[in-house]
């Protein structure tokens, strides 16, 4: 299998499409949406960094193997924030059992 020629042209669209991402990333920032800001930002953030993974580190064009490995890349990034947000919910309870302050 030969590498997969991707036009310029896709390229340069992947571009304009993160320029425009960060640029509604930085409008929403300055608007007071409450606890959406965040939820906003997080979108945001996940859709660049899916047309990253996919066009310039080559995902969309690869085997199989690829999507496999890939996918179990961010099955391994929800475990992390799953156990980063069990441990930043829980801290408080825990310190709060530890010092004898119920």
């Amino acid at each position: 299998m030969g590498p997969h020629l991707v036009p310029k042209r896709v390229y340069y669209t992947i571009i304009a499409a993160l320029l425009v991402l960060t640029a509604v990333t930085v409008i929403v920032a300055f608007i007071d949406l409450g606890p959406f800001n965040n939820l906003i930002a997080m979108t945001i953030a996940v859709a660049k960094a899916t047309l990253v993974v996919l066009y310039f580190m080559h995902v969309r064009y690869s085997g199989k193997l690829t999507w496999v490995f890939a996918g179990a890349g961010f099955v391994w990034l929800i475990i992390l924030f799953v156990f980063l947000l069990n441990d930043y919910l829980t801290r408080e309870a825990w310190s709060n059992l530890l010092t004898g302050h119920l």
